[in-house]
């Protein structure tokens, strides 16, 4: 199974935002980040990290990586979700995986450590 994981990338976050956790960092996020694709990986599944940034190149980047491959799956990062003041950006994210992979299931972690957990949910337990 080939996964893409997409999120903000850590050092665009303005951890000041009263909407995320305390304590919350750059290389918190970078560590959950890693022990998800190490996870994905011992799974037996190939596992990628698309970074994106609030911004209006949010939906062109991810169509950019939905589209030089073949996915299983995606999954769309809590951050991106759990912020009010960017659902425009989810939206976008949401509307450029459907036009550019129609066919790729989508599943939505809660943080990054729990990557494979959404992703089993969605696609069960298959394996390269």
């Amino acid at each position: 199974m080939r996964v893409l994981m997409v999120g903000y990338e850590p050092e665009a976050v303005d951890f000041s935002d009263p909407a995320l956790p305390p304590g919350l960092n750059a290389e918190k996020i970078h560590h959950g980040i890693k022990v998800a694709l190490e996870e994905m990986r011992g799974r037996g599944w190939t596992a990628e990290q698309c970074f994106i940034r609030p911004d209006d190149q949010a939906g062109p980047i991810l169509k950019q990586m939905l589209t030089s491959g073949s996915y299983d799956c995606l999954v769309i990062g809590a951050g991106i979700r759990s912020w009010p003041r960017h659902l425009p950006v989810f939206e976008t994210l949401i509307n450029t995986a459907r036009e550019a992979a129609p066919r790729v299931p989508i599943a939505f972690n809660t943080r990054p450590e729990d990557s494979g957990d959404a992703v089993e949910r969605v696609c069960g337990k298959r394996s390269l």
